[in-house]
């Protein structure tokens, strides 16, 4: 099962058809960007006779990034990337202009404020600012994104026209361009300072880790720790994708580079094309929620609830270990039930050789945790945790860089960084566009007004329209908007904050998996050669645990690991055991008991089962404050309970 580790790098989609000085501008490009990050974050003094304000640093990152934008992606679809037309070089300049110039001028956009009255030159780059980032968002983040971000940015110039609920402060064009590219509400607010203080060391360690070889080896770890398993391809899928989706913070990077290795695995011990596929959408999905990592979006979570990143992490492990494990049960359960094997030991790696080889893998990302954890260091720790993977990693003659290496992975992180750069910069004029008319706090309450303070009402309205922002856009700009409008809704009600935040990434993500977009289940079923929707609707099967938890972790504290140590361990066991029982009734095998026939009794079993394990898992905290909850939940589990008994009792004397 061991592959070249150079075959099976993942790379940021797209970098495989950027050549020539493109390829240059980008690992210049990053090279600058890294460097001036590690000059920021470890006060280090480059610029010896210049004392630079957080503002420059916002914009110098722009400066090194916006400019590509337009040379990277292109206009349409129907060019072919590295097409590159007059008007992408004619934006791209007029990008460096821009940025330029406030980069120059920053000193006088903070001590002038130039973001309340600007003169007539900052106008006009404002107004250019605004244009060039509302062109990059459509390249980068499509058509709806662009859509969504016009309209909020535009908003406060027509804010008085609104309908009454979302009437605002209206302004005038010059004042909301000024506010847009100098304030620090807007462009330069939340999403931006993320990147800058936060997100740079992390996606260079997940690039890293990805150009040395950790995929592949953590393929081949996973192989040989549970391949010769019942299902255990499949588990091996479930585990690869949580380790390396981890690292990517993309669903879809991470569907394309572990699912062409684990689904056709899968399919040769007889998992069906559409189970395969969905596994593997699902596994990607719940991957990028995993720690430590977590995507981009939980640095800007961290941002919004200003708290360190550690804490979200901590919040993020049961949730994301209850989901795993509810893949992992169902597998078992269908294949004990379909009666599939796993890999024979002869056809597999040797754990103790793949270990051997990629040790390193696993202690930089102890360090990486370590720094974390109990250093506190979220900031500086990827940088730490890089540096001693590169530095190992020359001394392996496996994976040891040369000079075309290191300019691939220069090259892969110059272009993650415009990408990302681009969408949160974007992101932030939804923002400002709410800030400056005052709505943040409006929407707010007209949605506690609407849910007429009920929280569960609330919870269900911000769970339907996270997933349809979800749908059209990327998980970071749905969460932005929500985070500013509903969030604060959320949290006004009694929930805690932390865990309002978890929930609306949770259900920005789940479009990933259910129709009718499904992107991870349309991309691992051209994988499977299966049926998109098939694939689709067997993620959402698989995925169930995914739909359910965030109404867990957001009712009790304990969930996020914020509530003492007995109530914790308690809601572990009673998590484990629900997640355990709605597996069951959803696979029809109940473990250490048996299978459940397809007939009308093993049916209503198995419903008994999935509601039982729901009413087993559901938030202690929530039951205790709606005592008939706590009733019906309490009579369901044990008629579930008592179900099981008689029928296996039933099916025992009949045999």
């Amino acid at each position: 099962m061991s592959q070249d580790p150079q075959e099976t790098t993942a790379q940021p989609v797209g970098t495989g058809n950027i050549s020539g000085r493109l390829r240059w501008m980008l690992a210049i490009s990053a090279l600058l960007l890294s460097a001036t990050s590690i000059n920021h974050l470890f006060n280090l003094g480059f610029f010896i006779d210049v004392r630079l304000l957080e503002i420059h640093y916002l914009y110098v990152m722009l400066l090194l990034t916006l400019p590509l934008v337009y040379l990277v992606f292109p206009c349409s679809k129907t060019n072919p990337q590295g097409a590159t037309r007059w008007w992408d070089y004619f934006l791209a300049i007029l990008a460096v202009s821009t940025c330029a110039f406030f980069v120059y001028y920053g000193r006088s956009v903070v001590n002038k404020g130039w973001d309340f009255s600007a003169p007539t030159h900052a106008i006009i780059a404002s107004f250019t600012f605004w244009f060039l980032l509302l062109v990059a968002a459509r390249r980068t983040g499509g058509w709806m994104l662009f859509g969504v971000i016009l309209m909020f940015s535009i908003y406060p110039m027509i804010a008085n026209y609104a309908p009454g609920p979302i009437q605002g402060f209206q302004r005038p064009p010059i004042e909301t361009a000024i506010f847009h590219a100098m304030s620090g509400e807007s462009v330069l607010g939340i999403p931006m300072r993320s990147f800058v203080n936060l997100v740079v060391g992390f996606m260079i360690f997940g690039v890293a880790m990805q150009h040395t070889g950790a995929g592949p080896f953590f393929i081949d770890i996973a192989f040989a720790g549970l391949g010769h398993v019942r299902g255990g391809p499949a588990k091996v899928g479930v585990l690869t994708s949580g380790l390396t989706g981890s690292m990517s913070g993309s669903v879809i990077t991470n569907v394309l580079t572990t699912g062409s290795i684990t689904i056709p695995a899968m399919k040769r011990v007889g998992f069906r094309p559409s189970y395969a596929a969905g596994i593997e959408a699902a596994a990607s999905t719940g991957a990028v929620l995993m720690p430590p990592i977590m995507g981009a979006t939980a640095f800007v979570m961290a941002t919004f609830l200003l708290t360190d990143y550690t804490n979200i992490v901590v919040a993020a492990v049961l949730p994301s270990l209850l989901y795993f494990f509810g893949l992992f049960a169902q597998i078992d359960a269908y294949s004990a039930r379909n009666g599939l094997k796993g890999v024979p030991r002869a056809d597999l790696p040797k754990f103790g050789r793949v270990l051997a080889e990629g040790w390193y893998f696993i202690a930089v990302f102890a360090l990486l945790i370590w720094m974390l954890l109990f250093l506190k260091r979220e900031a500086i720790a990827p940088f730490y945790a890089t540096a001693l993977l590169l530095v190992i990693n020359q001394f392996s003659p496996k994976s040891r860089w040369g000079w075309q290496e290191l300019v691939n992975f220069m090259v892969a992180t110059g272009r993650l960084f415009v990408e990302l750069v681009a969408i949160l910069a974007a992101v932030g004029l939804i923002v400002g566009g709410l800030a400056v008319t005052g709505m943040s706090g409006t929407i707010s309450n007209d949605l506690l007004f609407i849910a007429g303070g009920n929280t569960f009402l609330l919870l269900l309205l911000g769970a339907l329209t996270s997933f349809i922002l979800g749908m059209g856009m990327t998980v970071t700009a749905a969460y932005v908007i929500l985070a500013v409008s509903l969030a604060p809704a959320l949290i006004a009600g009694g929930l805690d904050p932390i865990g309002v935040h978890l929930f609306i990434l949770y259900w920005s993500m789940l479009s990933y998996i259910t129709p009718p977009v499904a992107l991870a289940a349309f991309a691992a079923a051209a994988i499977a050669q299966a049926r998109p929707f098939a694939a689709a609707f067997q993620a959402m099967k698989l995925g169930t645990i995914i739909y359910v938890i965030p109404f867990f972790f957001v009712l009790d504290p304990a969930y996020t690991l914020q509530a003492g140590l007995l109530d914790s361990l308690l809601t572990i066991l009673r998590a484990g055991l629900g997640v355990l029982l709605i597996c069951a009734g959803l696979q029809g095998y109940l473990l250490g008991v048996g299978r459940i026939e397809s007939n009308t009794v093993g049916a209503f079993v198995r419903v008994l089962l999935g509601l039982g394990g729901l009413a087993i898992a559901w938030p202690a905290s929530a039951m205790m404050s709606v005592p008939i909850l706590g009733t019906i939940s309490a009579g369901v589990g044990l008629a579930a309970l008592a179900a099981v008994i008689i029928y296996f009792s039933r099916d025992r004397k009949t045999a």
